[in-house]
């Protein structure tokens, strides 16, 4: 099979909410990555062939196929198509699967991957809440062989949090503890200047916003967001801006255009588990991966594992054996915020960036998502 490579890859800074990217329009957002990255590659925007970008709640601004308005917005050539992926959290991620599956199938020479989210104009969830007045309070209301297979049993997130958290044994003094080494990392790294090559300054902002000095009479004060539970705000992912984009290239458009790679996609996969627990799938997703893979989890240098919750970390950390010192070296969601639909990208993008740094050979990115899925990309650095 052919091999697909990644010949540039840069994000966006990721803004808090309310902060310096929430009056960005989506589409000038994905604009921003968009034109860096052919920029940065030096590749002629016509021989793209697909624009494949993720998002979460594509309504209002984000609505339309956000990669092609995004593409458009950009100035860029109007016969590239676009298309927007959802696979909830993992969405650009899955993108860059899709990119790189059209480049290994030799259908595909040049593909732009990645993905945006304006959280602060498009609240999470905001596409089920326009569906409320339809009768439609959730997704799963109203299907008879929904609830014949899971009953009417409540399907949230924090929900799955406090079951991980619970299941696992873990508790809320380790996810604090988790949560303030996620701040320390993503502090370290944004002063050492380990985001700098990555990141492309958008509407005046050039570094990550999340971060903060830890607070531990704060963080302890913080109700749980369940009455009765152990997960808090401080032990969660921040709702955040972004976007990300990744240039997905064959060996023949390598050697044709004189691109350098940077790395080779060395195994994609998805699996899925109990879509009510929910978000525990990257437990049996990295075993998978592994075992297609012929690897064990020591042959893996760097890990970017997404900290929806620290819960969710903490559990996969004792399933993997993964060794804690190679996991979200620079931090992780719960520090540097979680645009949705722009995040798998963005994880990627770093992961890339670290492994240059450090001089590791192979990456690991994995990600819950909704609907009890996850999403793992392996990537050997080349060079």
């Amino acid at each position: 099979m052919a091999e697909a490579y990644l010949v540039e890859a840069v994000r966006s800074p990721v803004g808090r909410r309310g902060g310096g990217l929430a009056a960005v329009h989506p589409a000038d957002l994905g604009a921003a990555v968009l034109s860096a990255l052919l920029e940065r590659s030096g590749v002629d925007p016509a021989l793209v062939e697909d624009v494949i970008m993720g998002c979460v709640d594509t309504i209002g601004p984000q609505a339309g196929d956000i990669a092609r308005t995004s593409w458009l917005a950009a100035g860029l050539p109007e016969e590239v198509p676009g298309v927007t992926v959802d696979r909830q959290c993992g969405s650009s991620q899955q993108a860059v699967h899709f990119a790189a599956q059209a480049v290994m199938s030799g259908t595909a020479d040049l593909v732009v991957a990645g993905g945006v989210q304006n959280m602060s104009a498009i609240p999470i969830s905001s596409a089920m809440t326009v569906a409320q007045p339809m009768g439609f309070p959730d997704p799963f209301s109203g299907s008879t062989g929904w609830t014949a297979r899971y009953g009417d049993q409540e399907v949230d997130q924090i929900r799955s949090a406090e079951m991980i958290a619970e299941h696992w044994g873990i508790s809320r003094d380790a996810m604090e503890e988790f949560a303030v080494t996620s701040h320390e990392r993503a502090l370290t790294a944004r002063a050492e200047g380990r985001f700098d090559r990555e990141i492309v300054p958008v509407a005046g902002l050039r570094q990550d916003e999340g971060p903060r000095e830890p607070n531990w009479a704060k963080i302890r004060s913080l109700p749980p967001v369940r009455e009765g539970g152990t997960v808090t705000a401080a032990v969660s992912s921040q709702i955040s801006d972004g976007a990300a984009a990744l240039l997905v290239a064959s060996a023949e458009a390598v050697r044709r255009f004189g691109l350098t790679p940077r790395a080779r996609v060395h195994h994609l996969s998805a699996r899925g588990a109990d879509p009510v627990w929910m978000l525990t799938a990257p437990i049996p997703a990295t075993a998978h991966a592994l075992a297609r893979a012929e690897m064990s989890i020591d042959d893996i240098d760097l890990v970017e594992i997404n900290e929806a919750f620290a819960s969710v970390v903490q559990a996969w950390l004792v399933e993997s054996k993964a060794d804690p010192a190679k996991v979200n070296v620079n931090g992780g969601a719960i520090a540097l915020g979680h645009p949705l639909g722009a995040t798998g990208a963005r994880l990627m993008t770093t992961l890339l960036h670290e492994l240059e740094r450090t001089g590791g050979r192979y990456g690991m990115q994995v990600m819950c998502e909704g609907g009890g899925q996850a999403n793992v990309t392996i990537l050997e650095r080349l060079g």
